[in-house]
């Protein structure tokens, strides 16, 4: 990003990148899916690779000398293209599979723009790399505000779990002070990041690392930091491709608490 236009642009590339992306998520829904097996029990499906291909026409169409990782097509582009766009297409698969609307499409700029759009609520959460808001269908854009007022914490479990036996994010959530506090969602999609960002939840945790390059994480990490949330590994550390985990706080009390729990646990 050069400048504040290039910024903008680049977020209404990202927007409608996931609008497309989130509108054949919503039209396929509900169909007989193919599965295209991936090993280790995950899976895409027909609808995956169908919005990650509309994603792709839209980035092409508007950045064509930009390079895109995307989570079904890999890498595309030219190799020494000095920007990247991140697109996971439907983060959610197994949910969607199964008929549970609780699904992402994630579309970032690497370093730079990024948008996150819920294909059923209608809303698509969206950041320039300053600032973060969220657009709904018929509505004009509202600016996000963190806050940990509903003291609610997503907690994903999906594996692998790379930071065991160091770190397990299921012992956080018999912590007698997390249960003093605070009370657990288990969630699947990284919607949940968004969810931080918006004010519908006080924080994130999840196990993993690479969060940086992330397919998965990178456009909910963008909006989290537009957003003034407090983003960190497990460890305290700044998140990195070598990265130990990832607590994503509304504000620096709820980040200091529950990184008090994790150290209070030995974890390190």
């Amino acid at each position: 990003m050069t400048n504040s236009s290039t910024s903008s642009d680049d977020a209404a590339v990202a927007i409608a990148g996931a609008r497309a992306g989130a509108e054949v998520v919503r039209s396929m829904y509900g169909r007989r899916l193919d599965r295209i097996d991936k090993g280790a029990g995950d899976f895409a499906t027909d609808a995956d690779v169908a919005a990650e291909k509309a994603i792709l026409g839209v980035i092409r169409a508007a950045r064509p000398g930009d390079a895109v990782l995307g989570e079904e097509g890999g890498q595309q582009g030219a190799a020494e293209a000095v920007r990247q766009w991140l697109v996971d297409p439907l983060c959610g698969t197994l949910n969607y599979a199964v008929g549970n609307m609780l699904v992402a499409v994630n579309v970032a700029l690497r370093d730079g723009a990024a948008a996150v759009a819920d294909p059923f609520s209608g809303e698509v959460f969206f950041t320039d790399g300053e600032s973060a808001w969220v657009r709904h269908d018929g509505a004009g854009d509202t600016l996000l505000m963190p806050t940990p007022a509903t003291r609610l914490v997503d907690v994903n479990l999906d594996p692998p779990f790379p930071s065991a036996p160091g770190f397990r994010a299921v012992e956080l959530l018999a912590h007698p002070g997390f249960v003093e506090r605070f009370r657990p969602r288990v969630v699947s999609t990284t919607l949940a990041l968004a969810w931080v960002a918006a004010g519908k939840r006080a924080a994130y945790v999840t196990d993993g690392g690479g969060f940086s390059r992330s397919v998965h994480f990178a456009a909910g990490i963008a909006l989290c930091r537009a957003a003034g949330c407090v983003v960190t590994g497990v460890d305290g550390a700044p998140i990195g491709e070598e990265g130990r985990g990832l607590v994503v706080a509304a504000d620096d009390e709820t980040h200091g608490l529950l990184m008090s729990m994790v150290r209070g646990r030995g974890w390190r």
